[in-house]
């Protein structure tokens, strides 16, 4: 069996790369509609087929963890993916980071080092 820091890198490198998808998904979405012309542009665009691409590589790496880690210790790890999408709309898309969303970020981090500990 792999090391425990071994799963645990996987497992945020995958969070990281799924939080970028997002990212990339909700930056590629201005003016978007809801109707063929829009559906049609949106799937074509070429940050969304990035962010599928990113998506399917943060799956692999994701599956790469759990095949050597518990599912009960890997999932609320892979929670980060919250923090990182938090930071990545406070930094790249401007959006504000209120009492109640840092107050949220620091619950994940200790649900992340309570279920840890346990291993």
């Amino acid at each position: 069996m792999l090391g425990l820091l071994y799963i645990v890198s996987f497992t945020l490198v995958a969070a990281l790369l799924a939080a970028a998808a997002q990212y990339l998904f909700k930056s590629s979405i201005k003016g978007f509609s809801i109707s063929w012309r829009g559906i049609l542009s949106l799937i074509s665009n070429r940050k969304v087929i990035a962010g599928f691409a990113v998506y399917i590589i943060a799956l692999g790496v994701y599956i790469q963890a759990l095949r050597y880690g518990e599912l009960s210790l890997i999932y609320p790890i892979f929670a980060s993916v919250f923090i990182f999408v938090l930071l990545i709309s406070r930094y790249k898309l401007k959006e504000k980071m209120g009492f109640f969303r840092i107050a949220g970020i620091g619950l994940i981090v200790l649900g992340i080092i309570l279920t840890a500990l346990t291993f």
